[in-house]
């Protein structure tokens, strides 16, 4: 009998030390939050989820662009909005460096790229096609542009290469860039009360394409190596003559210790997907309804409980 009390007493104490070691740890996660609507939404409102199974988390802002090598080295756990179009470089230049992966693919599909209201096409009847572009490039001069059309980029750190696309395609047309998606917005907003042509950079998913029915414009159709190769895409001397993807994909990636350093926060990780309405709908409470991101993210859960909570099972 006293035997069997010492293989029984040993090995509760192996189980006891295989729980402790898989156990999280007490050190925070850190989640970046960046400079458009969705995605401090979404990291508040995953941040909470992560909350409920028991992590410390914590936030951080970053650079959309730097937060690769951030996530690679350990420095912040994870990114939940990774765009083909607007991050997949700089994705696929950490993953080759090491230090980071690729967790899941939310359900939503992207896409970024030139886009107008559809008022527009009034004034520029041959849109969607890249090469009205240039026949109407007047339509959406400004003072600052002279006789050359504006188009309205996103903030710089987006790195959407639209003065590359500008000189590769031949568009007379001058690259400004706003300083924030709400800039983007507001300048939707006073053009929509003269029914004014503007062009500028969006994207889907966002609350926009609810509030003003538009359409992107249909540049060259993406191939792989346009960014990088001038023998690809009809320019042959110049790279990016070309669109961004159609149906880019939205990617989370997450350090590699994270695995091992939050098991269940991790577990938890891998089940997180959105669909393009649920990321609509987070932007929505933001940028329509004036909602705090923390307070958004709150709301969008207690109403949506079914969609989260079976991640944390």
């Amino acid at each position: 009998m006293k035997k069997a009390r010492l293989i029984l007493g040993g090995t509760a104490a192996i189980l006891a030390a295989a729980g402790a070691a898989q156990a999280d740890s007490d050190d925070p996660i850190i989640i970046p939050i960046h400079n458009w609507s969705s995605q401090i939404v979404m990291s508040h409102a995953v941040g909470k989820i992560l909350e409920d199974v028991g992590a410390n988390v914590e936030f951080v802002t970053t650079d959309s662009q730097a937060v690769y090598e951030s996530v690679r080295l350990g420095d912040v756990t994870m990114e939940l909005e990774v765009w083909e179009g607007a991050f997949g470089a700089s994705f696929r230049a950490a993953l080759e460096k090491g230090g980071l992966h690729d967790v899941a693919t939310h359900a939503a599909t992207t896409r970024e790229d030139w886009w107008y209201p559809l008022w527009t096409k009034e004034a520029c009847p041959g849109l969607p096609d890249w090469k009205a572009l240039n026949d109407c490039a007047a339509v959406f001069a400004t003072p600052e542009t002279g006789d050359k059309g504006r188009f309205l980029g996103g903030p710089v750190d987006w790195l959407k290469h639209d003065q590359e696309r500008v000189d590769a395609l031949n568009l007379n047309f001058v690259v400004v860039n706003a300083g924030s998606a709400a800039a983007l917005w507001a300048e939707i907003g006073a053009a929509e009360a003269e029914k004014k042509p503007i062009v500028l950079f969006n994207w889907t998913p966002n609350f926009a394409e609810a509030v003003w029915p538009g359409e992107f414009v249909e540049f060259p159709a993406w191939e792989d190596g346009c960014d990088t190769d001038a023998a690809v895409g009809p320019n042959p001397d110049m790279t990016y003559d070309c669109g961004n993807p159609a149906g880019g994909y939205l990617k989370i990636a997450a350090w590699d210790g994270m695995k091992e350093k939050w098991p269940t926060a991790y577990e938890t990780l891998t089940k997180v997907s959105f669909t393009n309405p649920q990321i609509a709908e987070m932007a929505k409470l933001v940028d329509v309804d004036e909602m705090e991101p923390e307070d958004a993210a709150a709301e969008w859960l207690a109403a949506n409980e079914d969609v989260w909570k079976p991640w944390t099972e």
